[in-house]
This record gives C-alpha cells, structure tokens and sequence, in this order.
C-alpha cells in the first residue's frame, strides 16, 4: 500500500472519530462566530446538523448559507501541538425542510447515534437540521503533509506542494 493509499485510508475515517465538529459561520454585519454541534454525516460526505433556531449559528446560516466545518484530533492525542491532525470543509448549508422523507431519515440517524435526547429535540419547533455540503477541504496530518480535497471528488485527495498550494 503505498502513502498515499494510507492516508486516504486514514481520511476517510478520521471524521468517524468525532461526535461533534467545529463550525464557523458569519452573521449578516461579516462578524465571525465560532461554534460547535453533534453531527451525523453521509457516504457522500454531506454533514447534518441538527440545531436550535435561538443559536446564533442558526441565525448566521439563515443570513449567510457559507458554513466551514473543522474536525480536529484532541490535543491530549497530538506528539505535537503545532501538527494537530485536522480536516476542514468548506460547506454550503441548505435547510431539509421538517417531516419530509429525508428529514425523517436524518432524525432516525441522529437517535441511532445520539440517544433519546433526539426525541426531546424532534419536539421542539425550533430545532432544524441543515445539510452542510462540502464544497472544498483539506486533511492535515502533520508538518508539509497536507491534502486538498476538491468537492467534484471529495474521496480524493491531493498533496499539497508549492506547485498547488493556491488551490486551497
């Protein structure tokens, strides 16, 4: 296998480790808000959040559908902490519209992986879920090791070199 086949192996499970990611979003004035949320996510790497309409992510996703996505190793896990693995995605947000067939098979995944909380949340008028489509990433694994991820393939990685680096 080569080192390339490793990583790519390694990509495509690193975002398995997580419950939750990272979001960032922009509010209406460009103001930036950094947040979290759980997450279930599919074989085509589409993320689905499932949030309250009273969070400031919510709001700032309604004005502004551009959403970047980080899921980062926990620091007690990294040799070093300037190398952190990471992968970040840059996502445009739709809202799935409540009780339709896809919705319903959302929440199903959420309760699956999170428990009877979803049932508490599927009650509350507030919550929607957005799907969060990754339009472009990058996987990070250590020093000069990173990895462009273009959204017309998103099981493809491409080693960043000086040649490509403005791609990101």
């Amino acid at each position: 296998m080569s080192q390339l086949e490793k990583v790519q192996a390694e990509y495509e499970k690193f975002p398995q480790e997580f419950a939750s990611i990272i979001i960032s979003t922009v509010n209406a004035q460009g103001i930036p808000n950094a947040s979290y949320t759980p997450f279930v996510m599919d074989e085509f790497k589409n993320i689905y959040i499932y949030v309250s309409g009273l969070s400031s992510h919510t709001t700032n996703i309604q004005v502004n559908p551009y959403v970047s996505v980080l899921f980062i190793e926990d620091e007690a896990k990294s040799p070093n902490i300037f190398a952190r693995r990471r992968l970040n995605f840059d996502c445009t947000a739709t809202l799935v519209e409540r009780e339709t067939e896809k919705w319903q098979q959302i929440v199903k995944e959420f309760q699956e992986r999170f428990g009877e909380i979803i049932e508490v949340l599927r009650g509350l008028a507030d919550f929607r879920i957005f799907q969060l489509t990754p339009t472009k990433g990058r996987y990070v694994i250590g020093f000069g090791a990173a990895y462009n991820i273009n959204g017309d393939n998103l099981h493809q990685l491409v080693q960043v070199t000086k040649d490509n680096l403005s791609n990101s």
